[in-house]
């Protein structure tokens, strides 16, 4: 009888753990790991980028809610956000070259999200 009351206990832990991991990683876990990844960032470097980087990602945003219609305001506002970060992205990453490739792998992660978005949009449509 207690082997009976251990594996249904078991089984409703199980299905307690699986229904509290959720669907999978986000999107945002994504973009975390794959940054992480490509400017190859130690944990002490890692702990110290993304603070710097989340608040210059949502410079970024603000400016493109507010000049959505004009691109051209848009970049020079993206070109001063970015001379705005590069010291405090140079503190933490020391080279000029890890500093630019922030730039770099953030297009590079925009552009993956993007291909992967028409492929996906792709498959979805029927066939001729």
């Amino acid at each position: 009888m207690k082997k009976i009351y251990f594996v249904i206990f078991f089984l409703s832990l199980s299905a307690y753990i699986c229904k509290a991991q959720g669907g999978g990683p986000t999107l945002e876990n994504l973009k975390i790991a794959y940054i992480t990844r490509e400017l190859n960032l130690n944990p002490n470097e890692s702990q110290m980028f993304w603070p710097v980087y989340n608040s210059y990602w949502s410079e970024v945003v603000q400016a493109r809610n507010r000049f959505r219609n004009d691109q051209i305001a848009f970049e020079e506002i993206l070109v001063n956000v970015r001379k705005k970060y590069r010291p405090e992205f140079k503190r933490i990453l020391i080279y000029d070259n890890r500093v630019n490739a922030v730039w770099i792998v953030d297009q590079r992660w925009r552009e993956t999200l993007r291909m992967e978005l028409q492929n996906r949009q792709r498959l979805r449509r029927p066939g001729p």
